[in-house]
């Protein structure tokens, strides 16, 4: 039986934070005019949600480089979900960057007006909260995430990452952890649960990667998470799974749980 949740949210007609997980594929390129190839061809296709990974294009430092991004895909995002992603070195992305320096992405990402959702990496902000809640009054959601590429932490530590994202004012919370073995899978799906339990009103987003994990991209919709990341083409973290093979199995879920 589906479950609603009470601040689940729609963009653009696409419904986030309850029954069937939305795909987000992620834009990876380097190049200027691939990720613009990319992102039209992706559009095209008739993806949900697009996360373009910033860190990644070789001109992220230069603002007035991602502005021309932003400006040309713009006229083709009319009906997908747009994420705008810096992922820094130490959260497993592809570069290091000055904290004031992604805030001025994320700003110009906001005032874009084709940027629907920014990630927000809660635990390396000065100040999340307050970024947040600017990034809200400028009309964008926002993902308060962590990410950890090593291990999966013992259960009380989970609990309070997710707590103190959820605490901050995001309106979804994001945690993505490595596991050793079966077991921290299972944990992480636990707390996916518990957290569905404890707070309804707060949509979240987890995964436990590489290829011990996949279930849990899988699995949301039974579990609570209501984001899953799919790969066309290059993938953005271990253990994706191909966009199109997930959407057939997150309806074969989907269906048996109607």
């Amino acid at each position: 039986m589906e479950v609603s949740m009470q601040n689940a949210f729609e963009i653009k007609g696409i419904r986030i934070g309850d029954g069937k997980p939305v795909i987000c594929v992620p834009v990876v390129a380097p190049e200027r005019e691939t990720i613009i190839e990319t992102i039209k061809s992706l559009t095209e296709q008739k993806v949900q949600m697009i996360e373009w990974r910033v860190d990644c294009f070789r001109e992220a430092d230069d603002v007035a480089a991602v502005r021309a991004v932003l400006d040309t895909v713009k006229p083709f995002l009319t009906e997908t979900i747009f994420l705008f992603t810096f992922r820094t070195k130490q959260q497993g992305g592809s570069r290091r960057m000055e904290e004031w320096k992604i805030l001025k992405l994320n700003e110009t990402a906001a005032k874009s007006g084709c940027t629907d959702m920014i990630d927000l990496e809660f635990f390396e902000a000065t100040k999340p909260e307050k970024e947040i809640r600017r990034f809200q009054r400028m009309g964008v959601r926002v993902i308060a995430s962590h990410h950890d590429f090593d291990a999966t932490p013992d259960d009380r530590i989970l609990r309070m990452l997710m707590e103190q994202m959820q605490q901050g004012g995001a309106d979804v919370a994001k945690l993505a952890v490595m596991p050793q073995s079966a077991d921290d899978v299972v944990r992480l799906l636990k707390l996916t649960n518990d957290m569905k339990q404890k707070y309804p009103t707060l949509p979240v987003v987890t995964m436990s990667m590489g290829a011990l994990g996949v279930v849990s991209r899988m699995a949301g919709e039974i579990f609570g998470s209501c984001i899953t990341f799919g790969a066309v083409g290059e993938t953005s973290a271990p253990g994706q799974i191909a966009a199109d093979k997930l959407e057939d199995i997150l309806s074969v879920i989907h269906q048996g749980l109607c």
